[in-house]
């Protein structure tokens, strides 16, 4: 999916830590994408419906309703962008239903903390793999 105005690509950045979305903010706007900030997974919704994007980088812990839930509403409501999906969590080793939904869902991973390159590599190699 490109935007309509442009080729710029659209990442919605769903993270309820302020730090965080800070920092993917600047690392991906200053590598060219329009990033939008969603606090939990409530506000996502209501931006998904009123704004396509590329990618959505999404916490699995959030307040609300958390990336898991957002994810099973995204395969319902806009089951094209489930292949740009992008989980984060720093709750890799406690297993249970957090390493569960990943193995189900087969989106890719990026484990916190990360990095500007670790970002910017998982988010490039997800737009490669959308455009095959």
């Amino acid at each position: 999916m490109k935007t309509r105005e442009s080729n710029i690509k659209r990442i919605l950045v769903v993270e309820d830590e302020p730090e965080i979305s800070a920092f993917c903010w600047r690392v991906l706007t200053s590598e060219g994408f329009d990033v939008d900030i969603a606090v939990q997974g409530k506000v996502a919704q209501e931006m998904l419906e009123k704004k396509q994007y590329d990618l959505c980088l999404i916490d699995i812990r959030l307040p609300v309703l958390d990336g898991k839930e957002l994810y099973q509403w995204l395969k319902e409501r806009h089951p094209k962008l489930v292949n740009g999906v992008i989980f984060t969590t720093g709750d890799i080793m406690g297993g249970g239903d957090t390493q569960i939904i990943l193995e189900q869902a087969e989106r890719p991973l990026l484990p916190k903390p990360f990095t500007p390159n670790d970002l910017k590599a998982i988010v490039r190699e997800a737009l490669r793999q959308l455009e095959k």
